[in-house]
């Protein structure tokens, strides 16, 4: 697939998931974007390839960025970020810093978790409410994060996001303990 086809059709899949999480209409959004009804149809279809300019009005419509918009490496459901891929956002001399580890669009209430799975040990999880979003970043050992049946490695280093309504399992298949941090997203209550 080219990657201009890609890129339309992640466009497409993204502003129709982040329309219809956060409740507009085509036309509601139309019109907080300043953009046609057509044109939004034909996005979300992916039959056109809009301007940055479109696509920075119909992100800040939706109260996204335009990476989140054109994120064809997030899958429906898990998105790992390798340790090399955070990002520094401030540091001092003398080693302070701060590290954006991962990100995700929330709507409502978070929590913060702090885990420690001895190996051999594994935590199940029944799938939570549409909308709700795990983030996890492994301080030590490795983690087995198995979403909907499918497993994924997360290093420690590497963080990891995904949607949390399906069944999930944080597991430990290493020898040594795993250590991480664990924020979760719960979409408001309607």
């Amino acid at each position: 697939m080219a990657d201009l086809d890609l890129l339309t059709r992640s466009l497409a899949r993204n502003v129709k998931r982040w329309r219809t999480e956060r409740g507009f209409t085509l036309d509601m959004l139309a019109a907080r974007a300043g953009v046609s009804r057509g044109m939004l149809i034909q996005i979300e279809q992916a039959r056109t390839n809009p301007s940055i300019g479109t696509i920075v009005k119909i992100g800040d419509a939706l109260g996204v960025s335009v990476p989140t918009l054109l994120d064809y490496e997030r899958g429906p459901n898990v998105r790992i970020v390798p340790a090399d891929r955070t990002v520094r956002l401030w540091q001092t001399e003398r080693g302070s810093y701060s590290r954006l580890l991962t990100g995700t669009e929330a709507l409502g209430p978070l929590e913060m978790w702090e885990w420690r799975l001895m190996p051999g040990e594994s935590s199940d999880s029944d799938p939570h409410p549409e909308g709700t979003v795990e983030l996890v970043h492994v301080t030590a050992g490795e983690l087995t994060l198995t979403v909907d049946g499918e497993e994924h490695r997360v290093p420690a280093g590497a963080s990891a996001s995904f949607e949390a309504n399906a069944p999930h399992v944080y597991g430990n298949a290493g020898d040594e303990p795993v250590e991480m941090i664990m924020t979760v997203s719960v979409p408001p209550a309607q």
